[in-house]
């Protein structure tokens, strides 16, 4: 089965980076398929710790090929500090791969991010202010910069006129921002040339001819689910499709080529930025898990809004997805809790509603409908066998299982490279 795709089940965060290098060992290819340097994988190989935004994970596993493909916006700037952190500390990033269709954040897409933002006041999003959200804009707007343009200085500049005529318009009479030269980005976009062109090319055919010849491609996800922008929370969501289709529009390779979905999902919920949360805790219990299980953002360092176990949106990712396959990750945080509540489904104006509601008024204003499991107070950071887990855990997962509609097939119970229960291999 060559083509797996990974995708957050959640809201982002579960530990995606960390299911990737699970699989780097059988994996010719990694391709990040959407998004930006806007979320972040943290991965942790023995004692050393890699936080990655915009590469794919599959850069820190000797032999794999990674990719960005067409779907991701790049911030050329940020893939080059990423790229000299790791040569800094011995990799071996010689194999990147970019797609030529990827398109380029540039300053004006930064500074639209930010000031607009601002502009929302109480309507704020929540972006991370990278640029990620208007980049994505020219794209279907039609007036974006892929990365095959900075090759062609005369079509670069003629792009970045005619971005800019509207923008500036835009950022002076509406926002009361200066104008933004057409050389100082052209300028700064062609400073890059040199080093990005061993880099870039086709990269679908190249993923497409990997799987010809029957090599294993993994798609890993930016985000998650509950982020994607036509499944997501809209309107906080990300720009980009962070759910299991993207994985084919982002990277050229059709959907039938795509084998095994695994969904990621923590052990318990989290979300960044602004949105409904049903689950979410503002109390001490709330506090708890934030500082258990180091709840701040790997890019940003915000930190994370923390709540119990939602099954019905795994559930619902589930389906959006076709999920094949779970990775739990972060029970070992749960150790020590008497009762852990799980949600089973909500309370919409006095209505039990067992699936995540269409309308986003009605997600706004669900309630959570708990049942609770009972706690263990065992370590379980040396567990690496379902039965090695005390038997409270392993009926927490059983029931969330039964709950979220899709089988657990790994279990993470620490932060380790190492820190896993597989119950069922997620390859071959």
């Amino acid at each position: 089965m060559p083509g797996i795709v990974i995708v957050g089940a959640q809201w982002g965060d579960e530990g995606k980076g960390k299911a990737t290098d699970l699989l780097g060992g059988s994996i010719d290819y990694v391709v990040k398929f959407n998004g930006g340097n806007n979320a972040g994988h943290t991965v942790v190989i023995g004692d050393q710790k890699y936080a990655l935004h915009l590469l794919p994970s599959g850069i820190l596993t000797p032999g794999v090929t990674p990719v960005i493909g067409n779907g991701v916006v790049v911030d050329i700037e940020v893939l080059f500090h990423e790229l000299e952190a790791l040569v800094a500390r011995g990799l071996d990033v010689s194999r990147l791969v970019i797609s030529a269709n990827a398109h380029v954040i540039t300053g004006y897409h930064r500074t639209l991010d930010k000031v607009t933002e601002r502009f929302l006041g109480k309507r704020q999003i929540g972006t991370t202010g990278r640029g990620i959200g208007p980049a994505y804009a020219d794209k279907i707007n039609r007036v974006g910069i892929r990365m095959q343009d900075l090759f062609d200085e005369n079509i670069l500049r003629q792009k970045v006129e005619g971005a800019l005529e509207q923008k500036n318009h835009l950022l002076v009479k509406v926002y009361n921002r200066r104008a933004i030269a057409v050389d100082e980005i052209v300028d700064d976009l062609l400073s890059y040339v040199d080093r990005l062109r061993p880099m870039v090319g086709d990269a679908a055919l190249l993923l497409n001819r990997a799987l010809d010849r029957g090599e294993n491609v993994l798609f890993e996800g930016g985000q998650a689910t509950m982020l994607d922008v036509d499944h997501g929370t809209y309107p906080f969501v990300t720009s980009s499709s962070a759910t299991a289709g993207g994985a084919s529009t982002g990277s050229g390779v059709g959907p039938t080529r795509l084998d095994r979905i695994i969904g990621i999902a923590k052990a318990y919920a989290t979300r960044v930025g602004a949105g409904p949360f049903p689950t979410e805790l503002h109390d001490e219990s709330g506090e708890w898990l934030r500082s258990r299980g180091f709840e701040f953002g790997t890019t940003t360092g915000r930190p994370r809004r923390t709540g119990w176990y939602d099954a019905p949106i795994v559930r619902y990712a589930s389906r959006v997805n076709g999920l094949t396959d779970l990775v739990l990750t972060k029970l070992d945080v749960l150790t020590g809790l008497e009762r852990i509540p799980v949600c089973v489904a909500y309370d919409v104006d006095g209505e039990r509603v067992d699936e995540v509601p269409v309308s986003q008024s009605d997600f706004h204003h669900a309630a959570p409908i708990y049942e609770e499991f009972p706690g263990w107070s065992e370590d379980i950071s040396g567990a690496r066998s379902f039965d090695d887990l005390p038997s409270a855990a392993r009926d927490y997962v059983l029931a969330i299982e039964q709950l979220s509609g899709t089988r657990i097939s790994v279990i993470g119970t620490g932060p380790g490279r190492d820190a896993v229960i597989e119950r069922h291999p997620l390859i071959g």
